[in-house]
């Protein structure tokens, strides 16, 4: 059995290569605030309004995605506007 071609090819056209982007120290920053913001929401919801530590944690479980999906939509407009 041959093989014609390489499995790995030494040039990797520009539309396949992977970003080579830093994370910003923004970027870091936001990330940081919004877990701490998830956190607070779990333990408010399960101390404070005492809804149940099973609750609490699917709430804030709910939110934290929602946050991943809004995070998602916003970085492909993002790149698709490059």
């Amino acid at each position: 059995m041959t093989v014609d071609h390489e499995a790995i090819p030494e040039h990797i056209p520009d539309q396949h290569r992977a970003p080579d982007d830093e994370v910003s120290t923004a970027t870091v920053v936001a990330y940081t605030v919004a877990a701490v913001v998830l956190v607070g929401w779990f333990l408010f919801g399960w101390l404070v309004l005492r809804q149940g530590f099973v609750d609490s944690v699917g709430e804030s479980a709910g939110a934290g995605f929602a946050l991943l999906l809004i995070v998602s939509v916003v970085g492909t407009v993002r790149r698709s506007r490059r």
